[in-house]
């Protein structure tokens, strides 16, 4: 007993103290009431170096991670704009501290599960690894892969699963990614539920005999770890050489990809959404890019998880719609669908839309770069908020009994994304 509390005495110490950056902290909630408003809210992040977390539309709240000294000024800005604010959280700290309390908590009572991850903690990098590398030694259809190495040279590593080994050309594949934003915790589990509903766990056989499936669990693994050592709301990689002394550090992964390039991110380094020097200038993205040509002639399906926001996007960020649109909304409607039906019914039902209809024009996005290149299905999916108390008020926060829940309502929605592949792929056209 005494070392039980001691443990808790300790790793609660060492939390506070790895924290103490958010102490002063705030988090506003933001009202727009037009498109117009929208786009000038946005503009602050930059205008301001503000954290977003959520970006405020006509039917959307946004939320927006303040630091204590700028409160007045971002308020008379929003002010200004004409659009509402409310204080959501007064010190951030608090939350992040809760959290961490939370998942150290449920990690200690962790359940036994041979052979699989359990779903009661969120993993680190190397235990995703040594698990990968499991399921490769024990299931024929499991093989691990290395697209490449991060900017501090880790190994960005995916799996393939395929009962054919990747060799019939006659099957679609589907692409799951996440962590591609280092503090999206949440997002992990998606795409470990998934892992184990196609190589332990299988109850839809078809989907395994009949798709070839890649699933890439952490994408950002430097920006990951970082997020867990250092700052939790770590977003970008953490690339250097921006700034002299390098001051401010990383880019923003989801501004860096090849589509429409710097029109509508941040070419200040500080900024949370700095694109980069360049297209695929950071080894992440391009770790993306050669997995997504390399079987880009089969992929018929790309599914970012990202969170918050309860919503289904997708492109393109300039407002244009692809070509095959319509079948792009009513999908992503039947996805979000399937969710909705299992969901806890505290969370808000999925909204589905154009990135740039829904929130304000984007820009090189893996999404769009994915559907630019001629894969039929590309969506950001953005996952619902931690709690989901007085419109999210805790953002990207893990709370630690919805992580399986999370695998589960999401899997039933991929599902269903999955069965419309096999139905219409471009193969059978053919």
């Amino acid at each position: 007993m005494f070392k039980i509390v001691l443990f808790f005495v300790l790793y609660f110490s060492f939390s506070i103290a790895k924290h103490e950056h958010y102490d002063g902290y705030v988090v506003y909630q933001i009202t727009v009431t037009d498109k117009q408003q929208a786009e000038r809210v946005y503009a602050l992040e930059n205008e301001l170096l503000l954290d977003v977390w959520l970006y405020a539309a006509p039917t959307i709240p946004g939320l927006v991670l303040v630091p204590g000294p700028m409160r007045e000024r971002f308020q008379s800005k929003v002010a200004a704009i004409g659009a509402q604010y409310e204080l959501q959280v007064e010190n951030v700290k608090e939350i992040v501290d809760l959290e961490e309390k939370l998942l150290a908590t449920a990690a200690f009572r962790k359940s036994t599960r041979p052979g699989r991850l359990s779903f009661d903690k969120i993993h680190r990098y190397a235990e995703v690894n040594a698990y990968l590398d499991e399921l490769a030694e024990k299931y024929d259809t499991v093989t691990v892969v290395s697209a490449g190495k991060s900017f501090e040279g880790r190994d960005i590593r995916y799996l393939k699963i395929s009962t054919t080994n990747f060799e019939d050309t006659n099957k679609p594949v589907i692409m799951l990614q996440s962590l591609l934003h280092a503090r999206e915790w949440v997002t992990l589990p998606v795409t470990l539920y998934a892992i184990e509903k196609l190589v332990i766990d299988i109850t839809d056989k078809n989907l395994v005999d009949n798709i070839d499936w890649i699933i890439l669990p952490i994408a950002n693994p430097d920006g990951y770890e970082f997020s867990h050592e250092h700052l939790r709301f770590w977003r970008k990689n953490r690339s250097t050489g921006h700034t002299i002394t390098n001051l401010c550090v990383g880019v923003d992964l989801n501004r860096n990809f090849g589509y429409n390039f710097g029109l509508w991110s941040s070419d200040i380094a500080c900024s949370e959404a700095y694109h980069g020097k360049g297209p695929f200038s950071e080894p992440e993205s391009q770790a993306v890019r050669s997995i997504v040509l390399e079987h880009s002639n089969r992929l018929e399906l790309y599914f970012d998880v990202h969170s918050h926001g309860s919503i289904i996007l997708y492109g393109y960020g300039d407002g244009i719609l692809p070509p095959n649109g319509l079948t792009i909304h009513l999908v992503a409607v039947r996805i979000a669908q399937a969710i909705d039906a299992v969901k806890w019914p505290s969370k808000p039902n999925y909204r589905v839309g154009n990135i740039a209809m829904t929130f304000a024009n984007v820009s090189g996005t893996a999404m769009d770069y994915v559907q630019g290149i001629g894969v039929p299905l590309s969506y950001i999916h953005e996952m619902p908020a931690h709690r989901n108390e007085n419109n999210s008020l805790t953002g990207t926060l893990v709370d630690p009994d919805y992580i399986e829940q999370a695998g589960y309502e999401t899997w039933e929605g991929i599902k269903v994304g999955a069965r419309w592949v096999l139905e219409n792929s471009r193969r059978n056209k053919h």
